[in-house]
């Protein structure tokens, strides 16, 4: 019986994901094309990533809503970063920063010696983040304006990447991701804290929940390992990676693109 091309297609990109997550094979190329537009939900944006529609992103008018009191025993943002063992002296990056709600936090763990890159892609949050940085004093925080397709960080020079419910927003996940891991150095942390899809309890809209199989689908096309999946939050997974060793699989901004 002959067997149609797209099907021997489809069964020899299965074997590469099976391959890949195992850690016996490096990550497929990624399927073309990466994006799809078609009719979606309210809080979609109608294009779609590997089977997923992306969200739209909160704009800055929900900055209160960031700094609600809840936030602190909802999302436990102390447990996080003790599970995260951020150290003083460490580069780190907090994407789609917003109101600077972790970014402090990190900025008081790195310590003076450290570095916290804040990037948003709305000027007008990072106007509310520098307020919050300087009410604060915390000088060891860079914001950085950045763009739907690149987060605009310094290549390989980052110990820990973290997005706290971004990146399923995240217009162009692929590019993000890409520039994300180039910016870490071997064996830095690419961070992600997801609502957790598999709960229909968590009150969270299904749109702005994630499961642990679709973020570990999305980052195996990237130069990165999976690590370990936390449930220590109430609500939240936190996921982790790792970059493999080598060179770095991109070229992005060399520098960071402060923000002015």
């Amino acid at each position: 019986m002959n067997v149609p091309f797209r099907t021997h297609r489809l069964a020899t990109l299965m074997v590469l994901w099976t391959l890949a997550w195992a850690g016996v094979a490096s990550p497929p190329t990624p399927p073309e094309p990466l994006y799809t537009e078609r009719p979606g939900t309210p809080d979609g944006m109608g294009k779609w990533f590997l089977g997923r529609e992306i969200a739209h992103y909160m704009t800055h008018h929900g900055a209160p809503w960031l700094e609600r009191p809840e936030r602190e025993q909802e999302e436990r943002p102390k447990l996080l970063l003790d599970a995260l063992g951020i150290k003083p002296g460490q580069a780190v990056a907090d994407v789609g920063a917003g109101s600077g709600y972790l970014t402090w936090r990190m900025a008081e763990r790195v310590g003076p010696s450290g570095r916290v890159y804040a990037t948003d892609i709305q000027p007008e949050m990072i106007a509310i983040l520098r307020t919050n940085m300087s009410a604060r004093k915390l000088t060891q925080v860079v914001p950085v304006l950045s763009t739907p397709e690149d987060p605009h960080l310094p290549t390989n020079a980052l110990d820990l990447i973290i997005l706290v419910d971004v990146y399923h927003e995240c217009e162009f996940p692929y590019e993000m991701a890409r520039g994300m891991t180039a910016a870490l150095k071997p064996g830095g942390r690419l961070v992600l804290i997801e609502y957790r899809g598999e709960d229909q309890w968590v009150p969270i809209k299904r749109l702005h929940k994630m499961t642990e199989a679709q973020v570990r689908r999305e980052m195996a096309l990237h130069d990165l390992e999976w690590i370990s999946t936390g449930r220590e939050l109430p609500r939240q997974h936190i996921l982790i990676f790792r970059r493999k060793a080598g060179e770095s699989p991109i070229q992005p901004t060399v520098a960071p693109k402060q923000a002015p």
